[in-house]
């Protein structure tokens, strides 16, 4: 149950105190609401990769399978069940959802979400209700460059590190680009997104010209025969783009016959997640990232964890695992850990504030890389970051990645005292690379 609000005598923060100072009750079963897009065109790409990572994670934990250290049986002892829910409808819908999940089907944690609008709505009401939630995926610095929160995390890095190691990839593989635009969701990824790009080409790159005239279509537009059009007709070499999920693959299936692929190079923020369902409708030599290092840039990656995670998805789903399925994956095991480490630290099943606590600069070693909780008043999570090229091989039928940088998360996240926009804008001061 949650607690619950006292009036009168013992007024607000009489109350409060009351409610974190109730010693936890044993528990059997950890209720969590996991929220993915279900259905329109985000499902496929992310939302049901993302739910099946969370699923097959979640098998595990109850059964004590995954390897060592993490193979103790549920979280800190508990069952967990989970409820999914799907993240597609808007933002209004979202914390409608969100609140049902909290305040009439009392799970004790939310997990998910995509979108970076989202999450920019779901956080101010997770505050609100003092419910923790693990933000999987979603990428605006925002997120805790503009509030300080309690109860939200996120378990990977956010959209500053994929455009900060995007520029710094077209530098080290691209070095003869005088000119880029890009093309990008008009919202706040999107638009963060392009900020956090162009700020930093003008930093590492300044002779190359920036374009006045990027596109900004709307999110799930599904249409871009005039963005390709004026992003063909436009003399800038280099094309910037981090749209994802239905809209990513919907322009590269339009873009592809017009030639787009041959006039112009391309980096890909978000490519490596639609990698596996496009194959060889992926362009041979476009740049792509995965949001991090996920899914088709760490398939190989030799660890006990990820070739239980990569073995186990194949067998369970009949194909590789894409970053999204990563994501929501890492968000599940570092919540496990919190949970184990704050049983642990209180010899018995903790509370809601112990398992929080316990998050707050954890450290682990999750499937495709170390994570650490290191921003946010230890609230945001930074991972080092890779970037490849696409090339498909004819006689194996597979998608392979070659030239593939891993770029630390010293070098492309902002440090703990300033905004990325500070950083960037200042010179990105401090940064190892």
């Amino acid at each position: 149950m949650k607690p619950v609000h006292i009036a009168g005598v013992l007024g607000v923060g009489m109350a409060a105190a009351f409610a974190f100072s109730a010693p936890a009750v044993a528990k059997d079963t950890v209720s969590l609401g996991i929220v993915a897009f279900l259905s329109g065109p985000a499902a496929g790409p992310y939302g049901v990769p993302g739910r099946n990572g969370a699923e097959m994670l979640i098998d595990a934990i109850n059964k004590g399978t995954l390897p060592a250290p993490y193979n103790t049986k549920g979280f800190a002892g508990a069952t967990v069940e989970a409820e999914y829910i799907d993240e597609s409808g808007g933002n209004t819908k979202q914390v409608s959802e969100y609140r049902n999940l909290v305040q009439k089907r009392e799970v004790d944690a939310v997990v998910g979400y995509v979108s970076s609008g989202s999450c920019a709505a779901i956080a101010p009401v997770a505050e609100e209700l003092q419910t923790l939630t693990v933000m999987a995926v979603c990428g605006t610095p925002r997120i805790f460059e503009e509030a300080p929160r309690e109860y939200v995390f996120r378990t990977m890095s956010h959209a500053t590190a994929d455009n900060v190691a995007a520029a710094h990839y077209v530098k080290e593989m691209m070095p003869d680009v005088t000119s880029y635009t890009g093309i990008n969701q008009n919202y706040a990824w999107g638009q963060d997104s392009w900020r956090d790009f162009s700020l930093t080409m003008t930093d590492i790159m300044p002779a190359a010209k920036v374009s006045d005239k990027p596109q900004f279509p709307k999110i799930f537009a599904g249409q871009y025969g005039s963005e390709i059009s004026a992003l063909s007709l436009e003399g800038a070499e280099l094309v910037h783009s981090s749209l994802w999920g239905g809209d990513l693959e919907a322009f590269i299936l339009q873009a592809t016959p017009r030639g787009f692929f041959h006039q112009k190079k391309v980096v890909l923020t978000v490519g490596g997640v639609s990698a596996y369902r496009l194959g060889k409708r992926l362009p041979d030599g476009v740049a792509i990232g995965s949001r991090g290092p996920y899914g088709i840039l760490v398939r190989d990656r030799d660890t006990p964890l990820n070739k239980w995670f990569v073995e186990t998805y194949n067998d369970t789903y009949g194909g590789y695992p894409s970053g999204a399925a990563y994501q929501y994956a890492q968000a599940i095991l570092a919540t496990k850990i919190a949970y184990d480490k704050a049983g642990e630290a209180a010899g018995s099943f903790p509370s809601q504030q112990q398992v929080i606590d316990s998050f707050k600069g954890l450290e682990f070693d999750s499937f495709a890389a170390p994570v650490k909780m290191a921003l946010g008043g230890g609230h945001q999570a930074v991972t080092e970051h890779m970037y490849g090229l696409v090339k498909w091989d004819a006689d194996a039928g597979v998608l392979s990645v070659t030239d593939v940088k891993v770029y630390p998360a010293e070098c492309v996240m902002p440090p703990a005292d300033k905004t990325s926009v500070e950083w960037i804008e200042s010179g990105m001061p401090g940064a190892k690379c």
